[in-house]
């Protein structure tokens, strides 16, 4: 009688058994069979976004140049450089914007090309997307010295030179990177309120023409005018100093250049 209880206790745990193992199957076939469905789903518009944000590229924007590069005259701290570069962020929506800002106050186009001479300058600009330059309102104005006393047989001197100088800027910059597009803007005249503006604004006039005629001896280097930014109201955009742009002066340039850069790096989604 123990033997057969005991025979049909096994029987019936055995088949608990088997049914259990049944009933797990059907479970794991269930979880696979809404996996794959899940997998196989249209991706939706969220989905989508993060995979653009996720193949977004940075850019890298290098600055070069002198006062007005460094933002000199704008309270805000900003200058033309970090007007651009906010508006670009805003615009072209990149995955960051790198920014090497290297201008220097006081900068000279010689002193320029022996900062290109850096190795650490190089690496920088090989990295470079786009590259923005102000360069030869040192050359020329010297503070101020030589459009007070004009002297236009000097100032023919200091153009040459200058052109010269720009010259090697660009080659030396294409030496380090071929691609990128380098923006240079035009001078503005400040002493635009002088008895012989007439004289000043025709040098000025002068120097913005021999420096776009040397920029586009170069592929991919735009000159940038500002001239007429500042010609009927200078006062108005004008720091304290009655030299540098204040920060609506550098707001014009920045409205001016801004829209010019259309930065588009090729996307792999896999790099």
């Amino acid at each position: 009688m123990k033997k057969n209880a005991a025979r049909i206790i096994t029987i019936i745990a055995a088949l608990l058994s088997l049914l259990w193992l049944f009933g797990f199957a059907w479970s794991i076939e269930d979880f696979y069979n809404g996996k794959a469905e899940i997998i196989e789903k249209e991706p939706t518009e969220n989905e989508n976004k993060n995979e653009i944000q996720t193949a977004a590229k940075d850019l890298t924007v290098v600055a070069l140049g002198d006062s007005l590069t460094r933002g000199t005259g704008d309270d805000s701290g900003m200058g033309y450089v970090g007007l651009v570069t906010g508006e670009l962020r805003e615009r072209l929506n990149p995955g960051d914007i790198q920014v090497y800002n290297l201008g220097i106050n006081g900068q000279t186009s010689q002193e320029l090309l022996q900062q290109l001479g850096q190795q650490n300058i190089g690496r920088q600009i090989e990295e470079a997307d786009v590259i923005l330059m102000t360069i030869g309102g040192n050359d020329l104005f010297q503070q101020g010295e030589t459009l007070f006393d004009l002297n236009l047989d000097k100032i023919q001197v200091l153009r040459q030179t200058f052109l010269a100088n720009l010259e090697q800027i660009f080659t030396t910059i294409r030496k380090h990177n071929s691609q990128a597009t380098i923006f240079i803007l035009g001078l503005y005249n400040p002493f635009i309120d002088l008895d012989d503006s007439n004289v000043t604004n025709t040098v000025v006039r002068g120097w913005n023409h021999a420096t776009e005629l040397t920029a586009g001896q170069f592929e991919k280097i735009v000159f940038v005018p500002t001239f007429d930014l500042f010609q009927l109201s200078v006062n108005e955009y004008l720091y304290s100093d009655r030299f540098h742009p204040n920060h609506a002066g550098y707001q014009l340039i920045s409205e001016r250049l801004a829209p010019l850069i259309n930065w588009e790096k090729e996307i792999h989604p896999n790099d």
